[in-house]
């Protein structure tokens, strides 16, 4: 238990000073990813092995130092997600990737025992070897600030973050600065919200700050719910103390000494780490009443969300940890002045969190050093889709699509044409090849019709059909809308209505008139954010590719070949050879004919499964 500022700073002494000491390390990713993978399994394999060998083998970072002992940890997301399990070794810094249980052996031998690089695990991209992580071209151009200790440290250990600098912001605001000059330093620093709607996260705490009031509430946003992002998993897997850290320091400007972790419970490695980084952070002194002996006292509780996208909304939030129904209400008053339990209340997300210790540690004239002006800092994304390298990045606001795609994300898998991007999640929109050079910043991207979101990139190719791509987001929205309002119930149900009917063969077209009308009408009149941007997916790839929404509907036509309702299967009468295996394999008798005779399909019975294009020998059978 630490009871003063000198016990932080004594106890930090003694942990770094081992840290330091601790000359080979093994850091094992057990992000989701990677645990998925095997890395458990890998972690286990490393400490037998060592036990066997009879290495000195440190599960835990001890106050002793141990000059001979090899650290062996569990650290959060590297973010190389495409070549995981990952393995990273220090002090070399060799990154090895798709690491197998069965190269151990080898990796303890001639890494850890004879301090060579165990070459064929290493990246190798066009006959080059990349040995260090840091030379490999996906980190290479990256800024990792956020999440610049996953991978780094053990996840788990408030011994380690407490030994490479860890609470040292929030002794700093404890001991240094007051309400208004923590604050002050926020509001300069124009650190932008990075839920997605880019609020000055300054000026929300201000708001707080000043209602007279002496409950109040600090409420982190974990409920990460757009599909194919997963920033704030990572890092409430890899670093938690930080996000607890920003949250303490929020806490100590505002005058709030109770505060909520948001995180759905699909979550289940992020709750757990939350949850252990609260309960040491309690254990030490530096979570609970009379904080390393000052006067201010601060609590956390977790609270496990089941799954609702619209729970990400504030309001709805909120109305979800009390008990209630996550439902968005109508504004205002606005969180900061009645919240959670009808108090004051800061909401931020678990990334924005994760910047301030940072900023209060090296200033808002650092931070704001880096990326544009008026959207400073960095922005962590997760780059999925048709791209070769597909995972975690973390780049300067201001960062362009060609440079993320491009530099970092190693262009698009199978050599194939870059068509369209989706960011933003359901809430976002499609951006383009002429988009490529767009700086990705908040403002940047509203005047475009886009958002940023929470940091969700998914990356399409030449092959993608972009009607297709619109219903699938539409169906996630329609599906996780609340149906409080009915702009956002009703008119999201006739926008997929529309949407599967073109996807069909059964457009009209009148369609894409209806289609940009609802739009309008939800974004108009819809109750919460996520209403309102609910048919931006749609309306962004009517806007950029109206062409192919006409050949759906005018030539019932997909061309990418994608909508199965489109699709045409037909028998080619001269490579027809009557063999009889297509109408044997058919599921529904759709094919008949006889032996040694051209085989017929009956377009009403058939389902276009496509099993008879994949069986025929002789190529007969086609799709048009």
């Amino acid at each position: 238990m630490l009871l003063s500022r000198n016990d932080l700073i004594n106890v930090r002494n003694e942990y770094t000073d081992s840290f330091n000491r601790q000359h080979k390390k093994i850091l094992i990713c057990a992000g989701t990813g990677c645990i998925a993978g095997g890395a458990l399994e890998i972690y286990d394999e490393f400490v037998k092995l060592m036990e066997d060998k009879g290495i000195d083998c440190e599960l835990g970072l001890q106050k002793e130092p141990h000059d001979e002992s090899v650290g062996i940890k569990k650290s959060g997301c590297h973010g190389f997600c495409e070549m995981g399990p990952l393995v990273r070794i220090e002090p070399w810094g060799y990154l090895y990737i798709k690491v197998k249980v069965e190269d151990c052996a080898e990796i303890l031998e001639k890494t850890i025992l004879n301090n060579e690089c165990v070459e064929r695990l290493a990246y190798t991209k066009n006959g080059k070897i990349y040995k260090k992580q840091e030379e490999i071209p996906f980190y290479k151009s990256q800024t990792r600030l956020a999440l610049e200790h996953c991978g780094h440290i053990d996840a788990t250990s408030i011994e380690e973050y407490i030994a490479i600098g860890g609470y040292t912001a929030l002794e700093k605001a404890l001991f240094n600065m007051d309400e208004e000059s923590i604050i002050k330093e926020i509001e300069e620093s124009n650190l932008r919200g990075r839920g997605g709607g880019g609020f000055p996260t300054g000026r929300k705490w201000s708001q707080v700050k000043k209602q007279k009031t002496d409950i109040k509430y600090i409420v982190c946003n974990g409920d990460e719910g757009d599909p194919g992002a997963f920033m704030d998993r990572s890092l409430m897997e890899g670093d938690p103390h930080r996000v607890l850290e920003g949250m303490m320091i929020a806490a100590i400007a505002c005058g709030s000494h109770e505060g909520y972790i948001y995180v759905r419970a699909e979550y289940p490695l992020a709750v757990n780490r939350l949850k252990n980084a609260i309960i040491q952070a309690r254990s030490y002194g530096i979570l609970g009443d009379n904080i390393l002996g000052t006067s201010f006292s601060f609590n956390i509780k977790i609270n496990k969300g089941a799954g609702a996208f619209v729970c990400g909304e504030g309001s709805a939030l909120t109305a979800s940890i009390e008990g209630k129904r996550g439902m968005p209400r109508v504004k205002p008053p606005r969180t900061v002045e009645q919240g959670l339990f009808a108090k004051p209340t800061v909401l931020n997300n678990v990334e924005t969190f994760a910047n301030v210790p940072l900023i209060i540690n090296k200033s808002a004239k650092w931070y704001k050093s880096i990326g544009p002006e008026n959207s400073p800092g960095t922005k962590a994304f997760a780059l999925t889709g048709n791209i070769e390298n597909t995972g975690l990045i973390e780049v300067p606001m201001g960062s362009t699509l060609r440079e993320i795609i491009f530099g970092i994300g190693g262009g698009i898998k199978g050599g194939k044409k870059f068509k369209a991007v989706q960011i933003g999640g359901p809430s976002g929109g499609c951006l383009i090849t002429s988009d490529l050079d767009l700086r990705l910043d908040f403002d940047s991207l509203k005047k475009v019709g886009a958002m940023i979101g929470s940091g969700g990139l998914v990356v399409m190719d030449e092959d993608t059909c972009m009607v297709e791509v619109a219903k699938f987001f539409m169906t996630f929205t329609q599906n996780e809308s609340c149906g409080k309002c009915i702009p956002c119930r009703e008119g999201t149900k006739r926008m997929l209505e529309i949407l599967q009917g073109i996807t069909s063969g059964k457009g009209k077209p009148s369609d894409i008139d209806m289609l940009l009308e609802l739009a309008d009408t939800i974004s108009q009149t819809a109750l919460c954010g996520l209403g309102k941007t609910a048919a931006l997916p749609v309306v962004s790839t009517i806007k950029n590719f109206r062409s192919e929404y006409e050949t759906h509907i005018n030539l019932k036509k997909c061309p990418s070949k994608t909508c199965v309702g489109l699709k045409t299967i037909f028998i080619d009468k001269e490579l027809c050879k009557g063999c009889s295996k297509c109408s044997r394999i058919c599921p529904v008798n759709a094919i008949s004919g006889k032996i040694k005779s051209t085989y017929t399909i009956d377009k009403d019975k058939c389902i276009k499964c496509g099993a008879c294009v994949e069986a025929c020998t002789f190529k007969a059978i086609k799709e048009d």
